[in-house]
Formats: structure tokens, sequence, C-alpha cells
């Protein structure tokens, strides 16, 4: 298509009301003119003196929002128009605008424009009602702007907010969970420092107050334990997974038959290696057992399961317990987050097992899954990708 009459017929699509006349002379002081994708045809704050059309192509209008985030407004086609202000005073643009496809304008100069207007009062009057229409959506679309920016606003008000109030309640724990054990064993310190027991009073005494020391010691590891994931990079093996569970299910044992649940471990044979840090890995999957032995239900069962799918390996816990109620479920992961009570049940804890967890998973480019129906349980799967290579046979 030749690109004069062209343009004179898209310069009449975007200001109705020119005549075909007035839509020649607007060409015929302007210039056609191609640009490659990716240039800037207007820059914010800069103070310009051209009006362009577009006849041809895409461009984005761009603008910095609180002084350093680009944000795109919106996309311009054929028939659309920029730095109409440009035209009207010597205020600085507004945004910036840029190709994103091979584009052909018209651009039209302040000067020739400004002495145009001057011949023709119908012309003149078509293009301030279209340049009027224009900034009233501009308008619109600063307001929906503004409005978003609130909203964005709002949000992060409530997640600190959220955040401030669950720092306070991980301190007020903090001190509850390490003082009851503290607080404990110096009562039974002071028993075997003031009275006279025979020998089976002071075992008990003695493996009391070890049993809250080890408490103080399991809480304050990890604490640490979840500051060292978050500031150190571990250094990464292939990791034989199975071995890792049945580390994990040997070490519980015990605190699965106090709480008369058993543990159920299903897995088939040459499941692939993962790279990882084994302790780190270890510790997440201790934790998840830990935590579906704890709100089990008792005489029920633990099953976890591991297999090999999709370059992945994936290894589940399930257990039949309290579940976990859906509108605290977006909120599991969160540090200091804990299930307190279901029924007449109480949980203790701080609230850092599922936390340490995701964070050790995530360490390993993997994610975990969540499953869960209150009152009949709750199925974690974490999924690794897997190392390529031979896989270990079992």
């Amino acid at each position: 298509m030749n690109s004069i009459p062209a343009a004179v017929q898209i310069i009449r699509q975007a200001f109705p009301g020119i005549s075909q006349a007035e839509a020649n002379e607007l060409v015929a002081i302007g210039e056609v003119k191609p640009y490659a994708p990716g240039v800037i045809l207007c820059k914010e704050n800069a103070i310009e003196e051209t009006f362009f059309i577009i006849l041809e192509g895409e461009v984005t209008v761009t603008k910095i929002i609180n002084a350093d985030e680009k944000r795109a407004l919106k996309h311009l086609g054929e028939g659309d128009f920029f730095g109409e202000m440009g035209l009207i005073h010597n205020a600085p643009r507004a945004a910036t605008v840029e190709t994103i496809s091979p584009v052909r304008v018209l651009e039209i100069h302040k000067t020739a424009f400004d002495r145009l207007l001057q011949k023709t009062s119908s012309m003149s009057l078509a293009m301030v009602r279209e340049v009027s229409r224009r900034l009233s959506e501009n308008d619109e679309m600063a307001i929906e702007d503004l409005r978003l920016k609130a909203g964005e606003l709002a949000s992060a008000y409530q997640r600190l907010a959220q955040e401030e109030l669950a720092r306070r309640e991980f301190l007020t724990t903090i001190a509850h969970e390490l003082r009851t054990p503290l607080t404990t064993a110096r009562g039974f310190l002071e028993m075997l420092r003031f009275h006279e027991l025979d020998t089976i009073q002071r075992d008990e005494i003695l493996s009391t107050v070890a049993r809250n020391v080890e408490q103080i010691v399991t809480l304050v590891n990890d604490i640490l334990f979840l500051q060292e994931v978050e500031l150190l990079e571990p250094e990464m093996h292939p990791v034989d997974v199975r071995e890792l569970i049945v580390g994990a299910v040997k070490s519980l044992t015990s605190e699965a038959q106090k709480a008369e649940t058993h543990i159920q471990l299903e897995a088939v044979s040459g499941i692939p290696q993962v790279m990882g840090h084994a302790r780190s890995l270890q510790r997440a999957f201790l934790q998840l057992l830990d935590n579906a032995i704890k709100y089990s239900s008792a005489g029920s069962e633990v099953v976890i399961s591991i297999e090999s799918r999709s370059d992945t390996v994936r290894v589940s816990i399930a257990d039949h317990g309290v579940g976990i109620p859906e509108h605290i479920r977006p909120y599991i992961f969160d540090r200091y987050f804990h299930l307190e009570e279901v029924g007449d049940d109480l949980y203790g804890g701080l609230g850092l097992g599922l936390a340490i967890t995701k964070q050790v998973v995530e360490q390993h480019n993997g994610r975990i899954e969540v499953e869960s129906q209150e009152g009949k349980g709750s199925v974690f799967t974490v999924v690794l990708p897997e190392l390529r290579g031979e896989p270990v046979e079992f």
C-alpha cells in the first residue's frame, strides 16, 4: 500500500470530522518514518515537540512508578496517536513509548502543526475533540492505576502487620516453650540439692531434668537450623532418599510407639538418587514424619511411599489424623504458625518445622504438596528432581 494514501485514510479514521483535504495537508506537513522494534519514540520526562500517528505496527506505553518500577500502561496500534501534549505546550512527556514491532509513523512537528491550525478552524475543532477524548481515557487509566497501587499498598501493609503479629506471637511462644522446661528442670534440681532421696527417686528426677533439657536443645537447634538454611548454601552430593527415610523411621519409632501409631514404609525398587544435602533433607523428612505421628489418631497408621515419576523422586507421608482445617491451610508453611488445638486436643510447638521443611525442599529445587481433609488426615508429598544416572537397587 502506498504510504501517502494509507496515511490519509488512517488520519481520517483517527480524527473523525477531518476532511480529505485537511488529512492531505496533515500528511504534507509531516514525515512518514519507519522504525525497527526496540526504538524509543518518546521518553518520559523529556520535553519534545513531535506528534506521532501510527500508520503500521505496534508500540508499548510505559511509566516509571515509585522511582524504580517500570509499569506497562497499554499498547497502541494502527490509527492511534501519541505525543499530542507536545503540540499543546512545552510539558515533559508523561510516559515512554517504545516500538515492539516494525512500525511506520507519521511525525508532525509543533511549528508546522501550529501554522496549519491557523489556516482551518474545522481541523482544530476535530483534533481538539479527539485529543480531549483520549486525554479523558488516559485520566481514567491513571485513576485505575492509582486504585491498583492503593490495593497493592494495602496488601503490603496487611502482610507487614501479619508478619509483626507472627513475630510477637513467636516471642511469646518461645518464651513459654523455654520457660516451662527450664522451670521444671530447676525445680527438680532443687529437690536433688535439698532433699535426701533414694536411688529410684534420684533417677526419676535426673530423667525428668534430662528430658526437659533435651526439649530446650531441640528448640534452640530448630531456630539455629532455620537460620543456617537461609544463610548458607549447602554442599550437594548424590543422596539415597530411601536411606534417609529409613533413618527417619528408626529415629521416630519410639515416638510412634508412644502415640500408638504404626509406621508403614512402601517403596518400589530402583529409586534414583537426588542431588542434595543429606543432613538437611533428613531433617525435613523427620519433621514431616514427626508431624504425621503427632497429629495421628491413636491406633492409626502413617504410610510412607517413595516412587520415581516424570524425572522426579516423590516421597509421600500420609496420616489418618485430625487433618488441616481449610481456612488455615494457606498458612501452614509460614514461620511460627502452628495448629494449637483441634477439638479437645492441644498441640505444642513453635511453628518452625514446616517452615524448615519448605525452605529445605525449595533449596533442593523441589516442591512440597499438601492434601488434607479435616477429621480424616493429611498427605504431604515432597517432589525432588532425580539425579540422572544409574538407579539405586535394593
